[in-house]
């Protein structure tokens, strides 16, 4: 049996329903899902679990304050994992909690 596992990355102008992939490993199925804010993760989190995900990692772009809006979203459903810059370079060195 894998692991079912999602990689949540983060901005703007990226679609949900477009900027998505599985793949299929040996040993885990990764869902990817891009998300344009904070809200649309937390809604994009809330159904992976539903749909039997375990984990979830969030890429850089999610600050200290989306890290903890997806973990509350889950209610412990999922482990929330995180990427880390302290300022993303894809964000001109800033937090997404000054973004998003």
């Amino acid at each position: 049996m894998s692991l079912k596992a999602a990689f949540i990355f983060i901005a703007p102008e990226n679609d949900e329903k477009i900027h998505n992939a599985i793949i299929n490993a040996p040993v885990v199925q990764l869902h990817v899902v891009g998300v344009e804010n904070y809200q649309e993760g937390e809604l994009v989190a809330r159904r992976m679990v539903e749909q039997g995900i375990e984990a979830i990692e969030l890429c850089a772009g999610f600050g200290i304050e989306g890290v903890a809006k997806i973990k509350a979203a889950v209610k412990g459903k999922a482990i929330v994992g995180v990427v880390r810059f302290d300022n993303h370079p894809g964000f001109e060195f800033k937090s997404g909690d000054d973004l998003f």
